[in-house]
């Protein structure tokens, strides 16, 4: 939501991943899918690019899986990552996606999810 659905925003990440660090919290992994580190397209723009390049090198970022098939992107269900991945470390999802899917795929899902599922706004750099 930083680059006010424009543009896929890089600083948004780093904005957020700063966030939490600068209140105490270490153990932070952010989820992207590994198109984003290809060349931009016009109608879906990318800013910032190098960023996700740094933080996957201090181990905070983790590309999901992607390939094409017949010229076509075919990309894994990676919100079922994000959801395993903090349920499993009893950590939180930040995210405004609501993962109703998810919800009815496990009970202790969700009961996760309602729990622990902090949504955000940015205004500006904040």
């Amino acid at each position: 939501s930083h680059g006010n659905k424009e543009v896929f925003s890089c600083r948004g990440i780093l904005l957020a991943v700063q966030w939490f660090w600068d209140r105490g919290h270490k153990d932070i992994t952010v989820f992207v899918p590994s198109w984003r580190k290809e060349q931009p397209r016009p109608d879906v723009l990318i800013t910032d690019q190098h960023i996700l390049r740094d933080l996957e090198k201090k181990k905070i970022l983790v590309f999901t899986p992607s390939r094409r098939v017949g010229g076509k992107r075919v990309v894994c269900y990676d919100d079922r990552f994000i959801v395993k991945l903090a349920h499993d470390s009893d950590g939180i999802v930040v995210s405004n996606d609501t993962y109703r899917d998810l919800q009815s795929e496990r009970p202790e899902w969700k009961k996760f999810i309602e729990e622990r599922l902090l949504m955000y706004s940015f205004v500006n750099d904040k």
